[in-house]
């Protein structure tokens, strides 16, 4: 899980973050599954699961037009905060959640009727005094016009005036002509998303479960963590997906749980051994005892993370690894300006290897390695 790293803030262009947040768009969103009592009351179940399936085809052409216009409405800054510093994405995901939440749908089911938009809207608070919105007026603007590129409608406000009083505004009617159903799948998910999300830490008010589709919080059954798994690695080839499937069941085979950690800008299958605690652990304890995992990120993509401590317990075995995965091995991990007086690499995370077809020549030698190192944790 992130933490703060002294070390050089690197952005991607707004086009690549579009490339990678469409790879966290679900692939398949099955037809049939029990919603639980909350969204109910939108509409039918059948039609609710169909426009969540219409919103995670609209947010495959959110992300087209990001990666075609995206840049003529964002811009990096010369001195970011962090590698997440997108607030055009932030601003965008307020007002899906706003337009879904703060909404009553018409009687024909066609149409979002708006009459407050909260993430832009100055408060007052228990005090008297005013507070400014979450987003300034001046975005919102920019943030309805991209939106009307990839299909809504808007009416009750003027697109083409340069800005707009978002004080005066009596209402807003919101359409999706394409797809009609959409408005249904957006109110549900965002009410998922503020009512049933599980924060992940203080002030967590990033809508990013909307950037990313995540329907299950819609469910009344569980989902198997496998499930979560196979979507996270459908954009690798295949035989990677296999290989880290079969990873996957043989650690849990061995004892070993996997928890999740998702967000837009941080995803973390974390495998760990925790059949001996003596308390209940929540899934950032779990990752930090984990002794692997699987992990993406905008700087290194998909990776392999190992968190090798037992080396020296069987040095024999690792003298028969690839030459290129002893060399990884001998360099190990830790504090990048500790260890070798480099910029923070974020090295303390594990020893990382690419997720894609270069690990197939080593997949036996992870193998290997991956069950000496638990081995030994099960021995203590």
């Amino acid at each position: 899980m992130s933490t703060h790293h002294d070390g050089p803030v690197t952005q991607q262009s707004i086009s690549e973050i579009a490339k990678y947040i469409k790879n966290l768009i679900p692939a398949n969103i099955p037809e049939t599954y029990e919603l639980k009592p909350v969204f109910k009351n939108i509409a039918s179940q059948k039609d609710v699961r169909r426009g969540v399936i219409a919103y995670r085809d609209f947010l495959h052409l959110f992300c087209d037009r990001l990666i075609s216009d995206g840049h003529l409405y964002f811009k990096l800054k010369k001195n970011p905060k962090s590698a997440t510093d997108y607030p055009f994405l932030y601003c965008i995901t307020d007002l899906l959640s706003d337009i879904g939440y703060h909404s009553k749908l018409s009687e024909s089911g066609d149409r979002l009727l708006i009459t407050k938009l909260p993430s832009f809207t100055a408060t007052i608070d228990e005090k008297g005094n005013k507070k400014k919105p979450k987003n300034p007026a001046s975005k919102l603007t920019e943030c309805l016009r991209f939106l009307a590129l990839c299909g809504f409608v808007f009416t009750g406000i003027d697109l083409e005036a340069k800005r707009i009083n978002i004080s005066e505004l009596k209402f807003l009617e919101v359409s999706y002509p394409n797809a009609p159903l959409l408005l249904k799948g957006l109110k549900a998910m965002s009410i998922a998303d503020i009512e049933l999300r599980v924060k992940r830490y203080m002030n967590d008010n990033n809508r990013d479960n909307l950037l990313r589709c995540d329907y299950r919080l819609m469910k009344v059954e569980d989902t198997d963590v496998i499930d979560v798994l196979k979507d996270f690695l459908h954009p690798l080839p295949e035989k990677v997906q296999k290989l880290a499937l079969d990873l996957h069941r043989h650690h849990i085979g061995m004892g070993m749980t996997c928890s999740t950690i998702i967000s837009t800008f941080e995803i973390h299958f974390a495998y760990s051994y925790i059949k001996n605690s003596k308390r209940d652990l929540s899934s950032r304890d779990m990752y930090q005892r984990r002794t692997w995992g699987f992990a993406l990120s905008t700087r290194y993509g998909y990776c392999l993370v190992v968190r090798a401590k037992k080396t020296d317990k069987y040095v024999d075995v690792i003298e028969k690894f690839q030459l290129s995965l002893q060399e990884k091995i001998a360099k190990g991990y830790g504090c990048d300006r500790k260890l070798s007086n480099e910029p923070c690499q974020k090295g303390c995370e594990g020893i990382r290897l690419p997720l894609d077809d270069s690990i197939l020549s080593i997949s036996k030698d992870i193998e290997t390695w991956l069950d000496k190192e638990v081995l030994y944790k099960l021995r203590k």
